[in-house]
């Protein structure tokens, strides 16, 4: 059975995608090569997707590879941090706000992430995926972005598959390259859109209204699915803040909609959709009624407690602009620092709570791959 790897966007927090990935390449065994010819990615995860599909070697060593990269990441490796930059860019926002032309120039945004093509560039190996398509170790690749022309969800793919087009979201075979995953985790006006065929994309969690899709249009039959929400948490009514919301609160929440909502509304979604198929008699069946097997691992903890713990590690610039916006606990807003805290401070911690996670449900996991 096809088994595809899904990964969710979540900027900093998908470091917690590649602690789960390590427990995984520790479970199964040593020489296991890819166990996922479907990979798919959006956002922050898409970097992880491809940079497990791009590389050669065990599953072990190309999550060794991700756990390095992760685990000494800065700031300035993704996004230009020095105060005259980001300074410009607040310049070249304010300005395209007050004149439409501004902004038809060039892509405008408050950080620049110029460096993360840099890193990219070291980090995925395109031409790997297309050997690995041709010899079929891989089945296909995908990755989601937002066209801001038509406001639709596009899954471009690398892969022998049919394309598809469903209301607002769209696959679309291609090759991929570090385009696409700059355009797949350009959060909107914190980091620039990115041009792919003369039309601007933008990060692909913003109107992925059916995340899972794309890999059962890629033909999975079953899905390991790796979220950064931490859901099993709930806030109670003393740990609320009793004020007007911030900036840095609004941004909060309106991230953790695109990021973390949708790929849980799906989720309930497939779980209904089992449900239904194992009540149906299998002739009586639609073409579409399908049970699908998975495995869903999200924080077990609230990332917003290790966030306060480590925005104090960003860069002079960063801290104030968050401060000033309110994305702290005091303002209600951690979440939103959660997206950009790239510091090896909380992405060890990240990759730390991931690994233990996934070392909880060992025996699920080793069920879904039919080693127990």
């Amino acid at each position: 059975m096809s088994t595809a790897l899904v990964l969710s966007g979540g900027g900093a927090r998908a470091a917690y995608q590649v602690g789960v990935l390590k427990a995984v390449s520790e479970l199964l065994p040593r020489r296991t090569h890819n166990p996922f010819p479907i990979v798919c990615g959006t956002s922050a995860g898409a970097i992880n997707a491809l940079a497990i599909a791009g590389r050669p070697g065990s599953l072990r060593l190309r999550v060794r590879k991700l756990e390095s990269i992760w685990s000494n990441i800065q700031a300035e490796n993704v996004y230009r941090t020095d105060a005259l930059g980001v300074a410009k860019n607040t310049c070249r926002l304010l300005l395209a706000l007050l004149h439409d032309g501004y902004s038809k120039k060039r892509p405008v945004a408050l950080l620049d992430n110029a460096p993360l093509r840099e890193l990219l560039e070291q980090l995925v190996r395109f031409r790997y995926i297309d050997e690995a398509i041709a010899s079929g170790e891989l089945s296909a690749v995908s990755t989601t972005a937002m066209d801001y022309s038509t406001g639709r969800s596009v899954t471009f793919f690398q892969g022998n598959h049919d394309v598809w087009q469903r209301q607002r979201r769209i696959g679309v075979r291609t090759g991929l390259s570090i385009d696409h995953l700059m355009a797949s985790s350009a959060i909107p006006t914190i980091f620039p859109a990115t041009a792919i065929d003369k039309n601007y994309y933008g990060d692909g969690a913003v109107r992925q209204l059916k995340p899972l899709s794309a890999a059962l249009h890629l033909g999975a039959e079953k899905l390991f699915i790796v979220g950064v929400s931490d859901n099993p948490v709930h806030v109670g009514a003393d740990d609320k803040i009793q004020h007007p919301p911030s900036v840095g609160q609004m941004i909060s929440q309106l991230l953790n909609s695109a990021f973390i909502d949708s790929i849980e509304s799906d989720l309930e979604t497939l779980q209904s959709i089992n449900k239904l198929a194992l009540e149906t008699p299998e002739q009586a069946r639609q073409h579409n009624l399908r049970y699908v097997d998975f495995v869903c691992i999200s924080p077990s903890k609230p990332i917003d407690e290790l966030t306060d713990q480590y925005i104090s590690e960003l860069p002079l610039s960063m801290k104030i602009f968050l401060r000033a916006i309110g994305a702290n606990s005091k303002g209600g807003g951690s979440s939103a620092a959660s997206y950009l805290l790239f510091e090896p401070g909380f992405c060890r911690d990240l990759l730390e709570l991931g690994y233990r996670d996934a070392l909880e449900q060992e025996h699920q996991i080793l069920a879904f791959f039919g080693l127990i």
